[in-house]
């Protein structure tokens, strides 16, 4: 992570190993990514807000959710201002790194092969990463 930037929603690394289990910990904290088709938001499409699993800030509006077949939970546009991008070389490519823009935490890519009928954009996101709040 991204250790000498300052987030509001910062913690130590020892807060949120108590708070996380090991695998949103892993992923959130780590960089890691869950397993294709295997998260319980990837064909998840109801009405509300999904937040981020560590910090509790808002992300993603249901409205911009979409069935990309990727395997993991897509949407084409993230709330204003929610989203840290930052440039990541692993693995031999070039992708764009999405982070929760309160705490610092990795939540996946965005990628520029979503639905030209709205942004071009597919923010590729972790299931393990999000909550979800239904409307009241």
């Amino acid at each position: 992570m991204n250790e000498e930037q300052n987030y509001p929603g910062q913690k130590s690394e020892e807060d949120w190993k108590s708070q996380l289990s090991k695998e949103e910990y892993r992923v959130l904290r780590k960089g890691g990514t869950e397993f294709p088709h295997t998260g319980k938001y990837n064909l998840h499409f109801e009405e509300g807000k999904y937040r981020c699993k560590a910090c509790n800030a808002p992300l993603f509006e249901s409205e911009h959710k979409f069935a990309s077949r990727c395997g993991w939970p897509s949407f084409d546009q993230a709330i204003e201002g929610a989203i840290e991008y930052l440039r990541d070389t692993t693995h031999g490519m070039i992708r764009t790194e999405t982070r929760c823009a309160n705490c610092g935490s990795h939540l996946g890519h965005v990628f520029d092969d979503g639905p030209r009928e709205t942004t071009g954009q597919r923010y590729c996101i972790n299931s393990v990463c999000l909550d979800f709040d239904a409307p009241e």
